[in-house]
């Protein structure tokens, strides 16, 4: 998609069920992004008013002195079409206006007079049509899904100079009648003009169609991008709200949490701005506790093998002799378990992630079976770096600290600062990069079409991440 209007629309929609709620995400388009807008929607309007058909023509007209002449204009054809200056804006409250000024139209066509009832002539004829204006306003409503679909609320165009050019047959004679033909041509023209541009603005709907209101993640998570609220129009910018949350396929169980208000700032180097919540990724992992899969089972053979120590009761026998004096020899497991959904909090240049989660060790008997050794109760403190990759926003953690306390020992009582180096090991080396692996995956941006993100910058403010960006449409 690569229209104007599709830029517009994803900024300027509406959902009828608005609820006046908290955004998660917000999405502003600049004058920057609406100029975009304008040159490559410029092209398919192009496109569209070389559609213009003006039917053949024909009528009779008294011209002095030589009496009533008829004539018929056939075979019209556009030449050529320009669109030199144009401009878009914003109406707030209504929508988006769009103005062409200083248009013209080169056409031709053939001619064929008779008159004094038996002298006949012919020839070809060009048409030159120059000062045309046109001014259209765009409606936005949504749908019933959600998404926007636009009309014309209103157009107007006016054809300035309309100058004829005949071609063969007898020059006084054309002369004279040439001013009916010129006007009932512009006439023809100003009527066909605005339903034309109703028409191109109409052909938009269906690429909008394509906008992610709900989009998947994987198969456990999709997150919706519908309105919370109409969208705030200034006269340099749209802001849109979004609900920018993350639900389990299927089953949309709000969190226990809601968004904090948050307004990106003032800025316009950018096309299109999105600011996105720490709402929005807590609501992930409310999402993904609720679908039970916060949780990492860690063999010794995840453990990379320059690693001096394994996962075994003779390294931990080490730090609790218990272990190995009663399950001599044996390998062992780890069940690293999420207690309650994670807790990510930006601050200026700085996010973070607050994690409470179990351990549990078990040793593996020979049959396979699992015996419980102890469980502890873990809270991390984890850096993250958050980064926009294509149309998606992925992350990277990093560990800084890890706090553990015993909840149960089947083997007795033991000191668990003993091994707090082992399992800050074990979590560095396995469980962050397990983690890492799947946040490189991403979660996808509000979209439309084949939109793709250039020159994007991030930055990390309070409450919230503002991702400012240029948009390119391809195809």
């Amino acid at each position: 998609m690569v229209s104007l209007w599709c830029v517009l629309a994803l900024l300027s929609f509406f959902s009828p069920e608005a609820s006046g709620t908290n955004p998660g995400v917000i999405l502003r388009v600049t004058q920057k992004g609406l100029e975009y807008g304008r040159q490559i929607g410029l092209v398919t309007l192009q496109k569209k008013l070389k559609t213009v058909k003006i039917p053949d023509m024909s009528g009779s007209e008294k011209v002095s002195p030589i009496g009533k002449v008829s004539y018929s204009l056939t075979g019209i054809q556009i030449l050529d079409l320009g669109l030199p200056k144009s401009a878009v804006g914003l109406v707030p409250g209504t929508g988006v206006s769009l103005s062409i000024g200083d248009a013209y139209i080169n056409l031709h066509g053939n001619w064929r007079v008779k008159y004094l009832r038996i002298i006949k002539d012919s020839g070809s004829f060009d048409l030159s049509v120059s000062g045309l204006s046109i001014s259209a306003t765009i409606s936005v409503k949504g749908d019933d899904t959600g998404r926007p679909v636009v009309s014309s609320a209103n157009c107007a165009a006016s054809v300035g100079n309309v100058k004829i050019k005949f071609h063969g047959g007898a020059s006084w004679l054309y002369n004279l009648f040439k001013h009916y033909i010129e006007k009932a041509l512009r006439s023809e023209l100003q009527k066909q003009i605005c339903s034309l541009v109703a028409e191109a603005i109409e052909e938009m709907n269906p690429h909008l169609k394509t906008l992610n209101v709900l989009a998947q993640v994987d198969k456990y998570a999709e997150i919706e991008y519908s309105m919370v609220e109409s969208p705030l129009m200034s006269n340099s910018s749209i802001d849109l709200s979004l609900k920018g949350e993350f639900y389990n396929i299927g089953q949309h169980k709000e969190p226990p949490f809601s968004p904090t208000p948050f307004s990106p700032p003032a800025q316009d180097s950018n096309m299109m701005y999105i600011g996105l919540s720490a709402f929005t990724l807590n609501s992930a992992g409310f999402v993904y506790n609720n679908a039970g899969v916060l949780s990492l089972y860690i063999t010794d053979d995840m453990i990379p093998s320059s690693f001096p120590i394994r996962l075994n009761t003779k390294t931990f026998g080490t730090f609790i002799p218990q272990i190995a004096k009663q399950y001599p020899g044996l390998m062992m497991k780890l069940l690293v378990k999420a207690e309650k959904e994670p807790n990510v909090s930006f601050e200026p240049d700085n996010v973070t992630l607050q994690a409470s989660s179990t351990v549990t060790a078990y040793a593996i008997q020979p049959n396979a079976t699992l015996s419980p050794l102890f469980v502890l109760n873990v809270n991390a403190s984890v850096s993250a770096r958050i980064y926009v990759s294509g149309l998606t926003v992925a992350g990277n953690l990093s560990l800084d600290e890890m706090d553990m306390t015993l909840a149960t020992s089947y083997v007795g009582p033991f000191q668990v600062k003993s091994l707090d180096s082992f399992l800050t090991m074990i979590m560095k080396a396995v469980v962050i990069p397990v983690v890492n692996a799947l946040l490189r995956q991403g979660y996808p941006l509000p979209a439309i079409g084949n939109m793709n993100l250039v020159n994007t910058q991030l930055q990390i403010l309070k409450d919230y991440v503002l991702i400012g960006t240029d948009v390119q449409f391809t195809g």
